[in-house]
């Protein structure tokens, strides 16, 4: 392992009382819900030879906009419509929304950044697809930092999925308020996990992954998820559990000085409060370790002091704004997400059969269609309405997005 480092921003967390506590409330943000934001992945490739970017090329095209993990000296500029971008391990390409008022803002804001992101990466020949698995290439890490080498070395330990989700896959996120008290918190953090599997076989478009292990899935994607690390990716039902489960998941690296973030094999934030890591590792942990641990959890739901659904595939085309509607409209009021949850019941564990068998199971079929046909009718936006009636369509049909384009 690398030299730890020295002098480490944050307070020291000496108890785990203390570290339940500060992730309480750094992960569950109390006030009215207001806001929503979204983070779309696009797969990258310099055309005509279809082979990724390397990270000088996407630097000399994004300019003022380039992340600083490829650029350190960036200014790392978001673009016209507050969109912050962003460069995954394999070159996949992300726009982060700055938050928003309203599902149609939010849509109009990314879609503007969007064009203009698209314009930037043509001027060096890079094209972006959306694909949400990566069909014709091995997965390659193009960034080498220390949290991505530390992460690479966990999930290679596991199996080959980790690599494949690092490199050669990509999602749709859709952020939401916690909530406006601990009882709305929970209310929606238990909608969100009830409506995966059947927002999963809604959205599921990733039946093909280059390198992936045999087997029929509709979301290719998503199984990587499901396979990758599971003390990571598993996450817990109820929002009074989470702050336990972060302590109790192992630590994926820890910062230091060097380029080695290598953590101790299988030992948990909580050993590390515990004291057990100490000698181990060469300091106690700050408040600074648990943020960046907190950054290290992948479950379907992420409390990052707003709710961030991870569950969903990158969409075709411009589709991504189905899922966003979906959700806005879903959470939008107490008497759709009653209705949302009695319909999301049946098939609320089912994420692995979701993942496998998409809108081919045809209770996960039905699940679906009465989401979207719920959602669609407590949209305020016509547009909202016409994209989603037309998914409620397509999935009572069985048909995947795009299928029917």
């Amino acid at each position: 392992m690398g030299t730890a480092i020295q002098s480490v921003e944050g307070v020291g967390v000496t108890s785990r009382p203390a570290a339940e506590a500060y992730i309480g409330g750094v992960c569950f943000k109390l006030g009215p819900p207001q806001l929503i934001g979204a983070e779309l992945e696009w797969l990258t490739a310099q055309v005509p030879e279809y082979v990724r970017p390397d990270l000088a090329a996407l630097a000399d095209a994004l300019g003022p906009h380039t992340p600083r993990t490829i650029d350190p000296s960036s200014p790392a500029e978001p673009l016209p419509g507050g969109s912050a971008v962003t460069v995954e391990p394999g070159g996949q390409i992300e726009l982060s929304s700055a938050p928003c008022r309203s599902a149609r803002e939010l849509c109009d804001y990314l879609s503007a950044d969007y064009a203009v992101l698209t314009d930037l990466l043509s001027t060096r020949a890079i094209l972006m697809s959306s694909e949400a698995a990566d069909t014709r290439r091995p997965a390659h890490r193009l960034l080498q930092s220390p949290r991505y080498c530390a992460m690479e070395s966990r999930f290679r330990e596991i199996g080959p999925y980790g690599k494949l989700m690092m490199c050669n896959t990509a999602a749709t996120q859709v952020s939401v308020d916690a909530g406006a008290d601990p009882a709305a918190v929970e209310q929606r953090w238990q909608l969100l996990h009830a409506i995966g599997p059947a927002l999963i076989a809604a959205f599921a478009c990733s039946p093909r992954l280059y390198g992936v292990p045999d087997g029929q899935w509709a979301s290719q994607r998503m199984r990587t998820w499901l396979e990758l690390d599971s003390p990571r990716t598993a996450g817990t039902r109820n929002s009074g559990d989470y702050a336990r489960w972060v302590l109790d998941v192992p630590l994926l690296c820890v910062r230091g000085d060097g380029t080695d973030w290598t953590a101790p094999p299988e030992a948990t934030f909580g050993d590390w409060v515990d004291g057990a890591l100490d000698d181990v590792i060469g300091r106690s942990p700050t408040s600074a370790d648990l943020d960046y641990h907190l950054t290290t959890l992948f479950p379907p739901v992420r409390a990052a002091g707003y709710l961030e659904v991870r569950y969903l595939d990158a969409q075709p085309g411009n589709l991504w704004r189905v899922p966003v509607a979906a959700i806005d409209a879903l959470l939008s009021g107490p008497g759709v997400m009653a209705e949302a949850l009695a319909a999301a019941l049946p098939t609320s564990e089912r994420w692995h059969d979701a993942a496998e068998f998409g809108l081919a199971d045809l209770e996960l079929r039905a699940a679906a269609t009465a989401l979207l046909s719920l959602a669609a009718s407590y949209s305020p936006d016509p547009e909202f309405v016409r994209l989603l009636d037309a998914a409620a369509e397509r999935c009572c049909r069985g048909h995947a997005p795009g299928e029917e384009s």
